[in-house]
């Protein structure tokens, strides 16, 4: 009785995976080990849009599985990211600000140099070339049809 409810209990959280992160450290090298086009997810802790946001990406299987078996993705917080990250032959550092700050990285990814919107999604095909800027909320169905034309068409 006790291992049934075990598996009751536990059994969901097997079931549900989560999209596979890596850092802007390891991008280089796995693009040498094998070339995929890149999602990066720009957000800050602050941001209700961007939590909420995680969760219901999370929570589509289907999402999940498009973007960790096609895609490279990282998960990039713009206000607490503070090592030095070399992108695309350019070094980018933490500016502080205050008692906060914005990493430089963002203001060159973002449209809005002055004021990024969040969340931000840049997706990048394989030779790191934009095919997607997103600024706020990216519903799954949304972002699964932005892939699935992405993948359709490289």
């Amino acid at each position: 009785m006790i291992k049934y409810l075990l598996f009751l209990l536990l059994g969901p959280c097997f079931c549900l995976s989560q999209i596979r992160t890596i850092p802007f450290s390891e991008l280089e090298a796995k693009q040498k080990e094998n070339q995929k086009p890149l999602i990066i997810h720009i957000y800050t802790d602050w941001c209700s849009v961007c939590k909420i946001e995680a969760f219901n990406l999370n929570k589509d299987q289907d999402l999940v599985n498009i973007i960790n078996e096609n895609f490279y993705f990282i998960n990039f917080e713009a206000e607490k990211t503070k090592e030095k990250i070399i992108f695309q032959e350019q070094e980018f550092n933490y500016l502080p600000n205050g008692n906060s700050g914005i990493h430089e990285l963002v203001l060159a990814l973002s449209k809005n140099k002055t004021q990024p919107v969040y969340p931000l999604w840049i997706i990048l095909d394989k030779n790191q070339n934009l095919t997607e800027y997103h600024e706020g909320l990216f519903k799954a169905e949304e972002m699964k049809e932005k892939l699935f034309e992405f993948l359709r068409f490289k």
